[in-house]
């Protein structure tokens, strides 16, 4: 078991390499655009907007034959796996154009809908072709993740996002373009990432779509799409409709600070790269269910430890002088900062979420993910117009904590309907509740007094002796994890 784990913990840290480098490149962007006269709380606000809706029409471009195409794949013999590629790649190629066709004909309704300002029109067709270069990109990608050629996927995403960097600085610095070189940015990296993936295209294509491959993939990724649709709508619908309840400043506002979740979603993102190839291919082992058993907890004790740092510091981060007046978070967005640590809170209940997908997967009950998120879905929207009109922006990342939490457990009931894995319940409760109550223990401290340095600390201090008195984590597994990182380091 403790191979299996490092061969894991291996595969996190190398997917982790371009996950946290190259999404913390992306978010050194955000003290760019929140600091420089160019880019209005307004214009902040509009572009987050637009992202959202990009996110929405991926999974709709995408609609699960990535997923379909590592699960087949990942069983398929050696001489059908060049039909396992290309059948996907090319169905997915052909109604990607066919979608952007729709989206091209039908500007007139889209871009009203999509609140897209009329001296931003142009966004609108690079917001097309963006969608259809990422979504042809999946498959290939998913194909890396499958061979487990973590390093060249780590430096063709590496790439992207300095390119993306570089061209951001160049066009608003130089050329003062706006949130417009945003989205010329973001088209030309994702052009080099399709670029830069056919060597593996190309080894892996036949000029064929094989009829019983694709059936059988549609029949496994239909049900997929409606459950990530709902899955992406509990990230994103906020955007929206704290836009329709206030307005672009205050979306500017919530999307500026909700990115310093960056780092609790960095985490979770790296985990999920590692974890269903993983998963996928250690479910025939013996100690199988066991071994899931065991990465939950280590999962949920790490995130547990990640957070309680993030909350009680994150505001010091933000606030931090850079340079004379401008602060990581623009001043005039940091006044959000309070948001942070319920967003943290719903990305570690997001993390739980990819842990119990692995039942799911395995027993091929797909079926249930459009009634997971869906709920997730409706929880979120609901909770939303419930508490924006009360709390503001706290209510909308609220309502993305609760859609989390549901869906979360959720999945836990039905994941272990079909494959019941006997989980480490006991400390799993434990964490959870500890977590939940420092969460309170936070706002109450916030609305209420000064949260000075002293008392970050003592609940710093008091977090982790709590962990050790309710023998959450012993001192034998803690040095056990401390040697097995040492010689993680030394490979």
């Amino acid at each position: 078991m403790i191979r299996k784990i490092k061969e894991l913990t291996k595969d996190t840290v190398i997917y982790g390499i371009s996950t946290i480098v190259g999404r913390f490149l992306g978010f050194l962007l955000v003290p760019f655009y929140t600091n420089v006269a160019s880019i209005t709380q307004d214009d902040f606000g509009i572009y987050s907007n637009i992202y959202a809706y990009m996110a929405l029409f991926v999974i709709i471009f995408i609609y699960g034959m990535d997923a379909a195409f590592m699960k087949y794949s990942s069983l398929a013999n050696e001489n059908e796996k060049k039909d396992n590629f290309s059948t996907p790649f090319l169905f997915v190629s052909i109604t990607s154009i066919a979608l952007c066709l729709i989206l091209f004909l039908g500007k007139d309704l889209f871009i009203p809908l999509m609140e897209i300002p009329q001296n931003y029109t142009r966004i609108y067709y690079y917001f097309i072709l963006i969608l259809f270069l990422d979504a042809v990109a999946l498959i290939p990608f998913a194909s890396l993740r499958l061979k487990r050629k973590a390093g060249q996927f780590t430096l063709i995403k590496l790439v992207n996002i300095i390119l993306n960097l570089s061209l951001n600085l160049f066009l608003i610095l130089k050329l003062e373009m706006g949130i417009e070189a945003i989205f010329i940015s973001n088209l030309v990296a994702s052009l080099f990432s399709f670029l830069a993936l056919i060597p593996e295209i190309n080894t892996n294509l036949k000029l064929r779509i094989d009829k019983l491959i694709l059936n059988k993939m549609l029949r496994f990724a239909i049900p997929y799409l409606p459950g990530s649709i709902a899955a992406m709508a509990v990230q994103v619908i906020d955007r929206p409709i704290v836009l329709a309840m206030t307005d672009a400043k205050t979306l500017g506002i919530y999307q500026a600070n909700y990115k310093l979740g960056i780092f609790m979603m960095l985490f979770v993102s790296m985990f999920h790269y590692a974890w269903q190839p993983f998963f996928l291919n250690n479910a025939k082992e013996q100690n199988a269910k066991e071994l899931f058993s065991k990465i939950l907890t280590l999962f949920l004790l790490a995130a547990s430890i990640i957070w309680i740092v993030l909350t009680l510091f994150v505001s010091d981060f933000a606030s931090w002088e850079i340079f004379h007046g401008k602060t990581i978070i623009g001043q005039k967005y940091l006044s959000g900062l309070y948001i942070v640590p319920a967003v943290l809170l719903g990305y570690l209940f997001h993390g739980l979420y990819v842990n119990f997908t692995a039942g799911i997967y395995i027993k091929e009950k797909t079926k249930y993910f459009p009634l997971v998120t869906g709920i997730g879905a409706i929880v979120n929207i609901v909770v939303n117009i419930l508490l924006i009109p009360v709390m503001g922006i706290l209510g909308a990342a609220l309502a993305t904590l609760f859609a989390y939490m549901a869906m979360s457990a959720n999945l836990f009931f039905i994941s272990q309907k079909y494959y019941e894995i006997k989980y480490e319940y006991g400390r799993i409760i434990k964490i959870l509740s500890l977590l939940i109550l420092s969460c309170c223990l936070y706002y109450f401290v916030y609305f209420n007094y000064e949260f000075t340095l002293i008392i970050k600390f003592a609940m710093l201090i008091g977090f982790t002796l709590t962990l050790f008195a309710l023998n959450i984590i012993s001192k034998q597994e803690l040095l056990r994890l401390i040697k097995i990182l040492l010689r993680l380091k030394e490979n």
